[in-house]
């Protein structure tokens, strides 16, 4: 076995995995609900300032739920291809797996408010929105930004008709990582001409996926703006 039939054998469970994430979304509303909450969940934590240990337990949090969603899918799948007729045994573990989403979500929502709205929030809320000085460091914002379009770019690629994780869809995942750190750039050094080179590298990334015929310039402009404008939130917005 070759060294790349090896690293194509560890990277194709992501692919699938992947493939799986954006299935879902694209076939189940209730999906594309709770990923777009994450990012406004994620966006709240930052504005109000929650430590890392909060958030890490907000994040797992709502994973659960996310994942309840998709097991609640799969289980539906599943009992439909037993079962296409209708069944008291079918309809219980339909609602079996609903059950365990809205537990979940329930529990997702009292330790969100819990971790938001108490101990003096609102006051944080404050102080970050009038604060001059760093909060977040580069690295952790770069992460977070990285973070935020992945899960934007799957949310897009989700309600598009056509295309991969990896190759096509609504929103170009290149051309939002090429612009984000491109616009990223300003906010990290005062060179106007490093940060005239970094947008100009971005666009070069951007012409590249539609000279290839992976994505139409629609689709590069979504991901271009998508880039650009949690670039400006991360580092222009975010409390420093």
């Amino acid at each position: 076995m070759s060294k790349w039939s090896g690293v194509s054998n560890l990277i194709q469970p992501f692919k699938v995995a992947l493939n799986g994430i954006v299935f879902t979304f694209k076939t189940q509303r209730h999906m594309r609900f709770h990923l777009f909450v994450v990012l406004i969940v994620v966006l709240l934590g930052i504005l109000v300032d929650l430590q890392l240990r909060e958030m890490l337990v907000l994040l797992f949090t709502i994973s659960l739920v996310v994942v309840a969603e998709m097991f609640n899918s799969a289980i539906e799948a599943t009992v439909d291809l037993v079962s296409p007729n209708y069944h008291p045994l079918a309809k219980f573990a339909k609602d079996i797996a609903a059950g365990a989403v809205l537990i979940t979500t329930l529990i997702a929502l009292v330790v969100g408010s819990l971790l938001i709205f108490g101990e003096d929030r609102w006051e944080a809320i404050k102080v970050n929105l009038t604060s001059e000085g760093l909060g977040l460091a580069l690295v952790p914002r770069l992460i977070l930004g990285a973070f935020l379009v992945l899960i934007t770019v799957i949310v897009g690629k989700g309600l598009g008709k056509r295309g991969t994780v990896f190759k096509g869809g609504l929103v170009s995942g290149h051309a939002a990582y090429a612009f984000f750190f491109a616009f990223a750039v300003p906010f990290v050094t005062d060179n106007a001409l490093a940060s005239a080179l970094a947008i100009l590298l971005a666009c070069i990334v951007a012409q590249s996926r539609y000279e290839a015929k992976i994505h139409s310039m629609f689709e590069l402009v979504l991901g271009a703006g998508v880039g650009t404008v949690l670039a400006l939130v991360v580092f222009g917005l975010v409390p420093r």
